[in-house]
């Protein structure tokens, strides 16, 4: 059974067209990557006679004529014609765009941003139509723009070609990392950024790749501005053997991405292990011949709010970040010291995601003697997680106890239920909470009358 896009390319030919798939699918299919989004290109018709054909095979969405991109209702395809594009600007959008059914495949494909999105595929014959050497640079791994010309008009290909890079396991050719060089990205907005930086953090198997490349292009000041002071700034060989924090940011943020099927949110995850260290830039000190960063988690948090508000409006990813990276060491520190099950009942109750706290401590491990092993101890952290869980599951006590109790709310009342919260978490039963936090509210309230 002929698939839609087939459908379509067949009323094509017999009105006098050609299809094509091409982007990101007929690259995909080369590299052996599943891609569910299809994309085709229609050449050889007008933009009148395409939609026709596509209302014999379904429901035509026009997303604007003028711009020849339509798509069907239900059906995950999208269909294009030739065009030509002109920039008028610097932001991502600012292109004049002139529809021109026969333009030629060559023409399609140069407007296009790297070689290897320039492959065409014809619908029904399986030709391969590659202009610009798309598949000799899939089989190199590399990622080479097209025209020089075109390519510096959209800047938002500066970060498409690194999270390619990244995705891909590519390099990008030194002459596109030089062309990169000299293009302005202040003018994106920050969903398109953002956009780019998500398929880099989950996608790749090696994200760190993404920043290295925009570090080549010294493209990393304008959207990632607080990642470049880490670059030469040194640790303790001691607890950090392998180098600077930019070495170990990108080194976490690596073993980070072996976890983003384990945490509550994929991409909020990597971005704490992205600016888990950023502290480290205004913490840095040499005392007694060692380098330390005290109180580098909590200090570094305007720069981590900083960074991350820059990228994303997602609050729960905000909140999440700005909560996560003062706890990203106390896991650490519980597995090598031990304390008891209050304190990691506080910490994992301090986290916005409490499990999430145990993967980046692997991610985030000490490494001593060039070890590649986790030196902290999961099975410990992992106990110490089920019994806060089991802590948690049992009956404590409310506001309502209170009042039911006879107690009285009033503007003390949030700190005598913290009281009673932190009973909770010391694992005291329901019942002789209830009594300890009444004695307390009574002493508390005694107190503030004998002021």
């Amino acid at each position: 059974m002929a698939s839609v896009a087939e459908k379509i390319a067949m009323a094509v030919r017999d009105a006098g067209g050609r299809t094509f798939y091409v982007g990101g699918f007929v690259r995909d299919k080369l590299l052996g990557i599943d891609n569910k989004d299809v994309d085709i290109e229609v050449h050889g018709i007008e933009p009148d006679v395409l939609y026709h054909i596509l209302e014999k095979v379904g429901e035509p969405i026009t997303y604007g004529k003028s711009f020849g991109v339509f798509a069907l209702r239900k059906e995950d395809l999208d269909i294009a014609m030739p065009r030509r594009e002109r920039a008028f600007g610097t932001g991502h959008r600012d292109f004049e765009i002139d529809v021109d059914p026969y333009i030629g495949t060559e023409g399609a494909a140069r407007r296009r941003d790297f070689t290897i999105n320039s492959i065409m595929e014809d619908v029904l014959t399986g030709e391969i139509v590659d202009h610009f050497g798309g598949r000799e640079d899939i089989a190199n791994k590399v990622i080479r723009h097209i025209d020089p010309e075109t390519f510096i008009e959209d800047p938002l290909r500066v970060l498409r070609g690194a999270q390619f890079a990244a995705r891909f396991n590519f390099t990008i050719a030194p002459d596109t990392i030089e062309l990169c060089r000299g293009i302005d990205l202040s003018a994106l907005s920050k969903e398109r950024v953002e956009e780019e930086l998500k398929k880099a953090l989950l996608k790749a198997d090696r994200p760190s790749i993404f920043f290295e490349e925009l570090r080549k292009m010294d493209q990393l000041h304008t959207w990632f501005t607080e990642l470049e002071p880490l670059i030469g700034l040194e640790q303790d060989p001691i607890y950090h053997p392998e180098g600077d924090v930019w070495i170990h940011t990108m080194e976490v943020l690596d073993r980070a991405a072996a976890f983003r099927d384990k945490v509550s949110d994929p991409y909020r995850f990597m971005l704490l292990a992205l600016t888990h260290d950023l502290g480290k830039i205004v913490t840095t000190s040499e005392k007694g011949g060692r380098i330390h960063a005290y109180e580098h988690e909590t200090k570094g948090l305007p720069l981590v709010e900083n960074f991350i508000k820059r990228l994303t409006n997602e609050r729960d990813v905000i909140a999440y970040v700005k909560n996560m990276v003062p706890l990203h060491m106390r896991p650490n520190i519980s597995a090598y010291s031990k304390p008891g099950v209050k304190s990691t009942n506080r910490m994992f109750d301090e986290a916005a995601a409490s499990e999430d706290l145990i993967w980046f401590a692997a991610a985030d491990r000490p490494v001593f003697a060039g070890s590649d092993e986790f030196t902290g101890d999961s099975d410990f952290l992992f106990g110490r997680l089920r019994v806060f869980e089991e802590t948690m599951a049992k009956p404590y006590v409310t506001g309502r106890d209170l009042i039911d109790a006879g107690l009285q709310p009033g503007e003390d009342f949030t700190e005598i239920l913290a009281y009673a919260h932190k009973l909770r978490l010391a694992g005291v039963d329901k019942d002789p909470a209830l009594k300890q936090t009444l004695a307390y509210a009574r002493k508390l309230r005694k107190s503030g009358k004998d002021k």
